[in-house]
């Protein structure tokens, strides 16, 4: 299992003010579904930073998110390392296989691979 990219999830009710903050850093909007904004750097594409309010899909607001090339495997070693899932594996109707798991420091890790 390989890891794609890391972006951080900041909690915010402010996504047009942080989508022209970081706009003076460079980034653009490459995802708004409303209660996510991502914004990336056009130079780097795997430089992002994710907005959100809450996760409209899922019971809790991670920490940040991990994205990986099988998240399958990634579940598997999760659970069988005893690691608290905190949101179980399934496929999300915008495009990602997902689960939550919850990291040594408390922070809620969203590990997720691109369909």
């Amino acid at each position: 299992m390989a890891v794609r990219r890391v972006v951080p999830n900041v909690r915010s009710e402010a996504a047009q003010e942080s989508r022209e903050f970081y706009g003076l850093l460079g980034f653009e909007e490459v995802m708004n579904h409303g209660w996510i904004m991502t914004l990336a750097s056009p130079s780097s594409p795997t430089a992002q930073i994710s907005f959100m309010a809450s996760d409209e899909s899922a019971p809790v607001t991670p920490d940040v998110s991990v994205e990986v090339d099988d998240v399958d495997a990634a579940y598997t070693t999760m659970r069988e390392s005893g690691a608290e899932i905190v949101h179980p594996l399934r496929d999300e109707e915008w495009g990602v296989r997902r689960f939550f798991v919850r990291d040594p420091n408390g922070r809620v890790v969203n590990v997720l691979e691109h369909r």
